[in-house]
């Protein structure tokens, strides 16, 4: 399962369980999207749940208030909690040991960033354990759909790999690819080029009711679709997920287009691991289907990254 949904109470200092939000992407079997590459991205042999929105920062929240009281493993960065770092305005309070963390409610429903590959595998074993409260380990935040077992360093990260019995994970790049730009039409290879359902620009104006084909990116393409420069501004500039309503891909998913770029399992260049669907911060070359090659170091923690299980 590659799932997530919304948090259900998370705002205070509490830890909450999370309520599950999954759409089904079926077709399995399917050729792979080979108009940009030779051997082609998207072919998935299975038919897997893909969460339907972002990760959140609420989500996480809920996470960090079960796992980190005293973050052995630093799945909090403290520039969540600073809104001109582009943070997600988590906050911590206490000292290791005793640490809480809270995030306000206009802030709870925003993709949470500056996670790196490795929190974002720790988080995915959590949900795989059934979200245990203690401290990280072998029961809570290191086995599960991965063994990770204290891994922080970039090698040891790379040499991390996806458990058979895995259920909660990060996805992999074709079904990320599969589940933003098939055409939901079969086995067949029929791709569009952006995961709102078209071959078309998106634009970036966020207007309600949504008319459709719309994303949260950095308008810098001469201004001639949607709003100049950023979709909304300060302090959010990330749309609370699934805002776009009527802009959702053919499987259901939001948001795999812009808010912010979405780790994958994809190794590159043997150092690296992939983010894909561009972010509020960059221009619309990161929606498209074309564009892959944009990556960090798993140890990588940024304003314009996310993730989804």
């Amino acid at each position: 399962l590659l799932v997530v949904g919304l948090v259900a109470v998370c705002t205070s200092g509490a830890s909450a369980s999370i309520i599950i939000d999954t759409v089904s992407v079926g077709n399995p079997g399917n050729a792979p999207d080979t108009r940009y590459d030779a051997v082609g991205f998207g072919a998935v042999g299975y038919t897997f749940n893909m969460g339907r929105y972002e990760v959140t920062a609420g989500q996480y929240t809920a996470f960090l208030n079960a796992v980190a009281a005293s973050d052995t493993y630093g799945l909090y960065n403290a520039n969540m909690g600073s809104i001109p770092s582009f943070g997600v305005n988590i906050q911590r309070a206490g000292s290791s040991g005793s640490y809480t963390y809270s995030v306000a409610a206009d802030w709870a429903d925003r993709p949470v960033n500056y996670v790196s590959w490795g929190d974002s595998a720790r988080f995915a074993n959590w949900m795989h354990n059934g979200q245990p409260t203690g401290a990280q380990n072998l029961s809570t935040t290191e086995d599960g759909s991965y063994f990770l077992n204290g891994a922080t360093s970039d090698a040891a990260q790379i040499a991390v790999t996806r458990k058979p019995s895995a259920t909660w994970v990060i996805p992999s790049e074709d079904e990320w690819y599969k589940a933003a730009y098939h055409k939901n039409d079969g086995m067949t290879g029929s791709y569009w080029d952006y995961p709102t359902g078209t071959n078309a620009l998106p634009s970036n104006v966020l207007s309600n009711p949504d008319p459709g084909n719309n994303a949260n990116y950095y308008n810098d393409n001469g201004y001639t679709i949607g709003n100049a420069y950023y979709t909304i501004g300060s302090p959010y500039y990330r749309t609370q997920v699934g805002d776009f309503e009527n802009s959702d891909s053919p499987y259901g998913t939001f948001d795999q287009g812009g808010n912010v770029w979405e780790w994958n399992q994809a190794i590159l260049f043997g150092s690296y691991r992939g983010w894909r669907g561009g972010s509020f911060g960059n221009g619309d070359y990161g929606l498209h289907a074309s564009y892959r090659y944009l990556y960090d170091f798993p140890s990588g923690e940024s304003n314009i990254v996310g993730f989804r299980v």
